[in-house]
């Protein structure tokens, strides 16, 4: 439907009419020069059949979302948005272009039109990007990665920062000399040289053995198929050096690589290049310097990137006046303004993403999809599956990434038969991460759990589980305390009531260690306390004094019953045993012992019943990891008005409630009853005398109102009748000695009054003949009221 499309769609200014002249003639000349070479990409139909020039068609666009500010971004989201449309015959180039606007709607295009959108983004971000027309292999055509690493599995490059030197000292001591064989350490150098020599020699043996097997059939139009891509040249935005953006998958590929095997044509918004240079070997040796005009040929003199600088010296001799400036200046055409609408993308849209919102993409031993935000219930964004085999099915790893989830929960990982969650801050027990087997999922299993401990009262950072122990990691506690071990027995067989977590597993020992306080003595510093509850004894490690190698221990035998509340601890010398590092030590009182074993009983009471907590947590972060997984509830923000169902419903209820008030006032206004209703309460019925003082009071009040205003209009005219007899007998009195400028004025005056006058004169009138049918309108209203309907025979 063409009636949809602007009249830039549809027409040629004369301007684009200019250039479409110089157009045929660029091509002339081209095909005049090289008769051998593919025609160019110049002047293709829109969706309309009208003739338009390519660099017309880019459109630079800078959209409102961040991620489209690099172009990382923009490549991704172009790649993602549409789907590819193969060109045919792929040695042939298209017909037609479409605007970029008609192509984002319809979300299917081909490569020239993922190029068109992708460099329009790109110059609205600010980047120096060119769409670029040449030839590519096969996989780049038809999209086919299925012989390439996922990006999300590529290691990402480490910056390794070198370590700092320390500064030589004046009065180091000297190394002690290397009394080896300076022979036998080279010849161990050579060996172990040649060596890893040919473990590379084997490696890459075995890796060109792997490329052959894995390397493509020959295609039969190699080095004929038409491929169009972005160049990003260096210089802006703090781009290094040129490289290429493969538009259907959103890669980047240095100018060197084997993939792209030759242009033909590069064009932006401002000039067309035809290249000149041989493209035998690819684009590796290519030079990008589209100033270079031995190497390409542009279209428009009058782009800046076009005229060749010339050089400080030789300035005064190709000096020229103003004047002279202006009138070259005036001789070069410039490019026409885009015809294309704006490019828009909505948020919706945005965030729908994908067609459909899903995509799948085949990788080498990979499998990537993608979801819009959303689409799904558990708010799964993307899903990459590793296999160890080219044909896909002998699965080895799931990764999952998770957005917008109630339960912060943002990647999973099933690998090995084990499952790994990972959290973002926000969760009610502050977990971070959660390590477990996949087919045992429950308490009481081997599984690892991490925490933000800043979030965490206790400071616990990692919990690690299995049947029979617990061990946990703490971070900055003021009790010094870094690590808690368990160590469980099996539960016997009792006859017991049963309890909704059973019985609870009995506990063996505990070990708790602590990192050094300054502030006390190391001998009086606790380094380690074990308690051995199966024995009744607790082991107690001091820290180790600087100067020596051994620390100092004591060991407690309990004595039976010593856990009861309220009973006496007898005290015996058997009960205690220590090893003093330090002989000369005065040893430890029996009194400061005693006190110290009953401290440590209270202790580990304290630690037991920790422990029974941290079990208890651990099943109700399994719990709600249940519920939350079952409900799989979405985050929605607040600003979110579309998806958020309380926000809307709000929204809404406020409309609704504004557009009644209005309405109720707007009958307030109309209602002739209303103010005589107010006087007598706006009673829910009318009974007959009510009805007959409504009906007597509305009818006096309009008859009063049509009296009084009779009188003002009375009284107006009046006062100006009386105004205008008293100037003009003024006028007779003192008409001789007036001057002409009194005399005009008198007139003028006289004019207005009697045009006042008249127009009063007919309001009067009118009101006269209006005032008994407005009285008369009035009382028909009345008769047929609702409220006054039932009295209305006997009232009136």
């Amino acid at each position: 439907d063409y009636s949809e499309y602007p009249e830039s769609y549809k027409e040629n200014t004369n301007k684009e009419k200019l250039i479409l002249a110089y157009v045929e003639n660029y091509r002339r000349q081209y095909v005049h020069l090289f008769r051998d070479r593919k025609p160019l990409f110049l002047n293709p139909l829109n969706e309309c059949g009208i003739e338009k020039f390519v660099c017309t068609t880019l459109r630079p666009t800078l959209l409102s979302y961040k991620e489209l500010y690099h172009w990382q971004g923009c490549a991704e989201f172009t790649a993602d948005y549409l789907t590819m449309k193969q060109l045919e015959p792929p040695q042939e180039l298209p017909l037609c272009l479409l605007s970029p606007s008609t192509i984002l709607k319809r979300q299917l295009g081909n490569c020239f039109d993922f190029s068109n959108i992708l460099c329009s983004l790109l110059l609205g971000a600010g980047y120096d990007a060119y769409v670029v027309s040449g030839y590519a292999t096969k996989e780049i055509c038809l999209t086919d990665e299925s012989r390439q690493i996922c990006p999300l599995l590529q290691p990402k490059e480490e910056v390794k920062k070198e370590a700092a030197k320390p500064e030589p000292r004046k009065y180091s001591v000297k190394p002690p000399r290397d009394l080896r064989s300076k022979f036998i350490i080279k010849m161990e150098a050579r060996k172990k040289k040649e060596e890893e020599e040919e473990e590379k020699k084997k490696q890459q043996e075995e890796e060109d053995k792997i490329a052959e097997l894995e390397k493509p059939p020959p295609d039969p139009l190699y080095g004929l198929r038409i491929h169009a891509w972005v160049l990003v040249r260096g210089g802006k935005r703090e781009v290094p050096e040129d490289f290429f953006i493969e538009p259907f998958t959103g890669r980047s590929y240095p100018p060197s690589s084997t993939s792209f095997l030759g242009i033909e044509s590069v064009w932006n918004h401002t000039n067309y290049w035809a290249n000149m240079q041989n493209c035998a070997s690819g684009c590796k040796d290519m030079s990008f310097d589209l100033m270079d005009t031995e190497k390409w040929e542009f279209m428009l003199a009058g782009s800046d990137q076009s005229q060749i600088e010339i050089p400080d010296a030789e300035e005064e001799l190709y000096d020229m006046d103003d004047d002279e400036k202006e009138n070259e200046d005036e001789k070069h055409l410039d490019m026409p303004a885009s015809w294309v609408l704006p490019i828009l993308v909505t948020k919706n849209q945005y965030e729908m993403r994908c067609p459909q919102g899903k995509k799948t993409i085949l990788y080498k031993k990979a499998k990537l999809e993608k979801y819009a935000n959303y689409l799904l219930k558990d708010g799964l964004v993307t899903r990459l599956s590793v296999y160890t085999n080219n044909e896909l099915t002998d699965l080895n790893k799931v990764q999952e990434w998770y957005e917008n989830r109630e339960d912060k929960l943002v990647t999973r990982i099933h690998q090995d038969g084990l499952i790994t969650e990972d959290f973002v801050e926000g969760r009610p027990r502050s977990l971070q991460q959660h390590l477990y087997k996949a087919n045992n999922p429950g308490p009481e299993a081997e599984r690892t759990m991490t925490f933000f401990h800043k979030a965490r009262v206790d400071g616990l950072c990692k919990r690690e589980e299995t049947p029979a122990e617990i061990t946990e990691h703490f971070i900055n506690r003021d009790d010094f305390l870094y690590l808690r071990h368990v160590l469980f027995g099996k539960r016997q067989k009792k006859v017991a009531p049963a309890t909704a977590e059973g019985t609870p597993r009995p506990i063996l020992k505990i070990t708790e260690k602590f990192h050094r306080n300054v502030s006390r003595p190391a001998s009086e510093d606790v380094a380690e306390q074990v308690f051995v509850l199966h024995e009744d004894k607790i082991q107690v490690t001091y820290h180790r004094e600087d100067p020596n190698i051994t620390a100092s221990t004591r060991d407690f035998f309990k004595p039976p019953n010593a856990e009861e509340k309220g009973g006496n601890l007898q005290w015996a010398n058997d009960m205690t045993s220590t090893f003093q590092v330090n002989p000369h030590g005065a040893p430890s009182k029996n009194l400061s012992i005693y006190e110290n074993l009953l401290m440590l009983i209270q202790t580990e009471q304290k630690s037991i019943q920790l422990v029974r907590v941290s079990e208890e947590e651990v099943r109700d972060i399994l719990m709600d990891r249940q519920k939350e997984e079952l409900a799989s509830e979405l985050a929605i923000s607040v600003y979110d008005t579309e998806r958020n169902e309380k926000a809307k419903k709000h929204r809404k209820e406020l409309e609704r409630l504004a557009m009644e008030e209005k309405l109720r006032r707007q009958e307030m206004e109309m209602d002739y009853l209303a103010p005589f209703l107010a006087q007598i309460g706006n009673p829910d019925k009318i009974n007959k005398s009510q009805a007959f003082k409504l009906k007597e009071d509305c009818l006096a009040d309009l008859k009063q109102r049509l009296i009084d205003k009779a009188n003002l209009i009375q009284l107006r005219f009046e006062k100006e009748t009386s105004e205008l007899h008293k100037r003009q007998q003024d006028y007779q009195q003192k008409q001789v000695a007036m001057t002409k400028e009194d005399e005009e004025q008198y007139f003028n005056y006289c004019s207005e009054a009697m045009f006042r006058i008249h127009i009063l004169e007919l309001r009067l009138n009118r009101h006269k003949q209006m005032a008994p049918h407005k009285y008369m309108q009035l009382e028909q209203k009345l008769r047929q009221d609702q409220r006054l309907s039932q009295f209305c025979k006997i009232i009136i």
